[in-house]
């Protein structure tokens, strides 16, 4: 148990950020997985409605990897890797595009 006042302080600080992190985590998480249903759908059927909806979740899933990266939530590396492990999907998937 904390036995000052900033120790107090200190603890409060670190569950707000550890919410705040984890939340950024679960939605990068989850936008990725719904890239990779898109790019799998669009794979199944190739239209040009799919094709818009693989890149509405892609960019959906790069904006939240940018920012989980700004906002120190994600180490920069790891942000890559998974911007790259994105597109690599979508050119195994899908080679023209």
């Amino acid at each position: 148990m904390a036995n000052s006042k900033s120790a107090i302080k200190r603890i409060q600080i670190a569950e707000r950020n550890r919410l705040r992190n984890k939340s950024y985590s679960s939605a990068v998480k989850t936008l990725m997985k719904k890239y990779f249903q898109a790019v799998e759908n669009y794979a199944a059927a190739p239209t040009t409605d799919n094709k818009a909806i693989v890149e509405k979740s892609m960019s959906a899933a790069y904006s939240k990897i940018d920012k989980a990266v700004k906002r120190s939530v994600l180490h920069r590396n790891n942000g890559a890797r998974k911007k790259a492990r994105l597109a690599k999907f979508l050119q195994k998937v899908v080679p023209d595009s």
